[in-house]
């Protein structure tokens, strides 16, 4: 079958695990309002931090159109994207996809050093020094542990939603629990 482009095997990630704490990092998050510098650790858990490679590109906005149209901003958590994307593209992201109605943030690490620290880059093929993060999931605690991870090893590659939800409703639970 064709399927119109080329699966890439990205390899095997080095990410933060289940029971690991998650680094913390400071970026530009960006809303439908405005931006400003806020730290992982400022918000209040428990987090869903979304990596995606990129605004405008396919698989970035089928992830947030599928969590919009799931729910995600109703589940209790506090659900964070975080891209290569500039704050100036994410406020796109947000306006042309209808996420203004939700209460998503988006990181801004065009330097990809977040994808770094987690383990997480992908090298784009025919782009000397350029990386991306590959499509990961994270659901967080509120002092960053992992409860749930999920990062790909072929491109593309999306994360199951239905296990997303649950690891973030277990979350929510034994937060208010």
């Amino acid at each position: 079958m064709d399927l119109g482009f080329e699966v890439v095997d990205m390899g095997e990630p080095d990410h933060p695990t289940e029971g690991e704490q998650a680094p913390d990092f400071t970026r530009p998050v960006v809303d439908d309002e405005y931006w400003e510098d806020v730290a992982l650790s400022e918000l209040d858990g428990p987090v869903c931090l979304v990596f995606y490679s990129m605004d405008g590109a396919f698989p970035g906005t089928y992830v947030w159109s599928e969590m919009r149209d799931r729910g995600f901003d109703d589940l209790g958590a506090t659900v964070v994207g975080l891209s290569i994307s500039t704050p100036y593209a994410h406020k796109r992201l947000i306006e042309d996809n209808n996420l203004g109605e939700t209460d998503f943030r988006f990181f801004s690490d065009p330097a990809n050093a977040v994808a770094e620290a987690y383990g997480i880059t992908n090298d784009l093929d025919g782009m000397t020094g350029i990386t991306e993060p590959r499509p990961a999931t994270f659901v967080l605690d509120d002092d960053r542990t992992v409860r749930y991870a999920w990062a790909a090893s072929e491109w593309p590659d999306l994360p199951d939603y239905d296990d997303l939800e649950t690891a973030v409703l277990e979350a929510v639970e034994a937060t208010d629990g």
